[in-house]
């Protein structure tokens, strides 16, 4: 029998990241349990409501929420959903039955993360009638694979891999029928700031590189040279989960990596931006739900996140215009 490989830093730290994938599920999942934004579908993912989240950790994860599905929706519009959605790093995100829902369903949904990872998310899905009933409704040929580290339908697909093998990635999407003509938005939730510059630079290249109309969006840290940036990375620390990508989360400039890879347009707002500009009547609703004792408290941590999107538009669509 071959001799087990041991055990490294690197499979630390890879587990650490994979952890804060149930982090954000469950953060979500006691959010809309408050009744900050509907998601009908993240039970199936998260049984029990978990204890009490801090108001302003709600709030953060509704500027998320819906700061990503504002530039993601007015995407898929844009292009009157003849288009493909690559969700990097998706953890147990919803977001495939969101907009099912909401009748905006891109040509094809792609998701990919580390295979342990999708295993949960396709036993999840298997296993929960209200998940795989919105798969069979969108599936009318007879071609769906379902196996333990892929799912394949003709408008969701499920991928096991790693971003950091660039060509592996790239082999298996292109499997899957991924078409690199369509209009393509991907999407990064706190992802890149786990890989090394160097490896994320690979992945906004590759997709520059891949599709000439496209938008990338990408939510994680920004401003973490602060004393409250130093300290968000110390408590991830005592979790063995380094931020290996912390040098390109500096300030909202350092975005500008988008435009040195092969991106025309890019821009980047912090949290705080986004939730003054998101509809003042919602914000309202959230705010009344629970008491919050400390304004300062969320401003900072608001201000430590950002949303950056860029684009590329060869088929001129108007994606530049695209914002909040």
């Amino acid at each position: 029998m071959a001799a087990r490989r041991p055990f490294t830093d690197t499979d630390t730290a890879d587990e650490a990241v994979r952890a804060t994938c149930d982090d954000a599920t469950i953060c979500k999942r006691f959010a809309t349990s408050k009744g900050y934004w509907n998601d009908p579908y993240i039970q199936y993912f998260v049984r029990s409501v978990g204890e009490r989240k801090a108001p302003e950790i709600n709030r953060g994860y509704y500027a998320r929420v819906q700061g990503v599905a504002h530039l993601l929706d007015a995407f898929i519009r844009k292009t009157e959903c003849d288009c493909q959605v690559i969700n990097l790093g998706a953890g147990l995100d919803t977001t495939f039955w969101r907009l099912k829902d909401k009748n905006l369903m891109p040509r094809k949904f792609f998701e990919v993360d580390f295979p342990t990872v999708v295993a949960r998310k396709i036993h999840n899905i298997k296993t929960k009638p209200p998940l795989s009933k919105t798969l069979i409704e969108t599936h009318s040929t007879d071609s769906l694979l379902l196996d333990a580290h892929s799912l394949d339908s003709d408008r969701y697909c499920i991928i096991g891999a790693d971003l950091r093998d660039i060509s592996g990635l790239d082999e298996k999407l292109k499997k899957f029928q991924l078409n690199p003509e369509l209009p393509t938005l991907l999407l990064s939730e706190c992802v890149l700031v786990y890989m090394t510059p160097s490896q994320s630079s690979n992945v906004v290249h590759w997709a520059a590189e891949t599709f000439h109309t496209a938008m990338f969006i990408n939510y994680e840290q920004v401003n973490m040279g602060d004393r409250f940036g130093q300290v968000m990375i110390e408590n991830l620390q005592r979790r063995q989960c380094t931020l290996a990508g912390v040098e390109a989360c500096q300030s909202l400039d350092s975005q500008e990596r988008f435009l040195k890879t092969g991106w025309e347009h890019a821009d980047a707002l912090d949290m705080m931006t986004v939730y003054s500009m998101l509809p003042q009547e919602d914000i309202g609703r959230i705010e009344s739900l629970e008491f919050l004792d400390e304004r300062e408290l969320l401003q900072q941590l608001l201000q430590h996140y950002s949303i950056c999107w860029a684009t590329k538009d060869k088929l001129n669509l108007g994606l530049s215009q695209l914002a909040f």
